[in-house]
């Protein structure tokens, strides 16, 4: 079996193990594996085919590694608008109980509505900020 063969072979497994776990490392380096594929069909031999999977495969690692350090971390389930569609909306308080929580009607329901801690409570538009459980937190507009 040619040595490009084995390394076609080898970039796949890693594609298909890639899809089983979830995470995109392995598909970084099945990109090395090509590459050594690529370099096997160009008539390189075996040392050079090693070499250019590894510079290829972990440099495309430590790329999407440093880029993916420079991110920003995400917020907390509870506070991310990509996770919960009710983050950023607003709802109108009439009057607060005496234990810091309102009810509103907020999409055909009524909810339990708390201020976000070290606010004082007041009536008027208000915008959700997190929801926790099946209370919304909020902040005055």
């Amino acid at each position: 079996m040619a040595n490009s063969t084995v390394w076609w072979l080898i970039a796949g497994a890693a594609i298909v193990v890639e899809l089983l776990s979830g995470t995109v490392y392995l598909l970084l380096l099945a990109a090395g594996f090509a590459a050594a594929a690529i370099s096997a069909h160009l008539g390189f031999g075996t040392v050079t085919q090693l070499i250019v999977a590894s510079v290829i495969g972990v440099g495309a690692v430590l790329t999407w590694y440093s880029i993916q350090r420079k991110r920003p971390p995400a917020p907390p389930t509870e506070a991310n608008r990509d996770v919960n569609l009710d983050i950023g909306e607003s709802v109108h308080v009439d009057a607060w109980n005496a234990d810091g929580t309102a009810t509103v009607r907020y999409r055909g329901a009524q909810w339990t509505v708390v201020q976000r801690a070290g606010r004082t409570p007041s009536s008027g538009e208000h915008r959700v900020v997190e929801v926790v459980g099946s209370r919304l937190v909020v902040d005055k507009v």
